[in-house]
């Protein structure tokens, strides 16, 4: 099925989206024009090609990500450090749904790939799951262990032939991205389906 994806603020990098590959980029009216049977989805703000996160053992290995309905014990937040692992040596099941409810979190920031080496089997299946892509980890990290690292790492531009993926914030621009974050996140693309919209 083909998609076009337009974001408000730059609808001169609107994708066309065939299958889990890009098939043009470009203004939003000429891909139109050139394929009017294709699904349209507009989402306001930027559409970026989405973000690197280098700390994918820490979120996704070293915190645990509670189920809502843990909250009242567990609270809504990832839990980190010696109380993370002793919850994992309780229950060793915990380990892979806390691994995919962190990649839920990384796609609702806008993540399409990752950083870092994996060693616990669940949280390498639940990136490989998502269709996240693995990249290399820069040499500097990028400050503390974060769903918003800073500074952000943006991948290369989407490109034609190249994979669907990408995320779309709700901001102006890259400038307001850098000072608000991530979080402001709308949708994020892998493989080309839409895998986090925001509610």
């Amino acid at each position: 099925m083909l998609t076009i994806h337009v974001a408000e603020a730059t609808p001169e990098t609107a994708v066309l989206v065939d299958g889990d590959r890009i098939a043009a980029v470009g203004p939003f009216d000429d891909l139109v024009a050139v394929r009017p049977e294709a699904r349209v989805r507009r989402w306001p703000g930027i559409l970026t090609p989405g973000l690197l996160n280098p700390f994918a053992p820490e979120l996704l290995e070293g915190m645990y990500h509670p189920d809502p309905r843990e909250a009242e014990g567990f609270g809504t937040e990832p839990i980190t450090g010696e109380r993370a692992q002793r919850i994992f040596r309780m229950d060793a099941s915990r380990r892979g749904a806390s691994a995919r409810r962190g990649v839920q979190r990384l796609l609702a920031h806008g993540t399409v790939a990752v950083a870092g080496d994996l060693r616990d089997r669940a949280a390498a299946d639940a990136v490989r799951r998502a269709g996240l892509a693995v990249g290399r980890r820069p040499e500097k990290l990028p400050g503390a262990p974060s769903f918003s690292p800073a500074p952000l790492i943006l991948l290369p531009g989407p490109e034609p032939g190249g994979p669907a993926r990408f995320a779309v914030f709700d901001v102006p621009d890259r400038a307001a991205l850098v000072r608000l974050g991530p979080s402001i996140c709308v949708a994020t693309v892998i493989g080309g389906r839409l895998v986090y919209r925001a509610r």
